[in-house]
């Protein structure tokens, strides 16, 4: 079974900067597409960033210029740069995965448990 294990989390001060990894492991056939997502206090959940397996990125325009997402195919890890951190990114941010596993080579989209993110003075 595919797992998604997020690290990086943590409280900072607002201006301050976190570097996010997410890790898939498990009978990977294909690795399509890795983001994040973020869950706020009251709010639902949406999409922070992602990024195909060519490199492609989208940022949700709240994040765009201060966020960057890249990746490492070989080690299928995905990783959300976070700079000049606002109280408003307070959130608990998830991993998502688009992978084809083994034995089935079928495509299924995967959740890591999520690691929080508290921007606070």
């Amino acid at each position: 079974q595919v797992q998604l294990v997020e690290s990086g989390g943590g409280l900072v001060q607002p201006g301050g900067s976190l570097r996010l990894s997410c890790a898939a492991s498990g009978s990977i056939f294909m690795t399509n597409a890795m983001g994040w997502y973020r869950q706020g206090p009251g709010k639902e959940r949406e999409l922070v960033a992602d990024i195909t397996s060519g490199g492609t990125t989208t940022y949700a325009d709240s994040v765009k210029g201060r966020f960057t997402i890249s990746r490492d195919g070989a080690k299928n890890t995905v990783y959300l740069q976070m700079n000049s951190l606002k109280p408003e990114d307070t959130a608990i941010y998830y991993c998502n995965a688009a992978l084809a596993t083994y034995p089935s080579r079928m495509l299924g989209h995967y959740w890591g448990q999520g690691t929080q993110v508290t921007v606070s003075s």
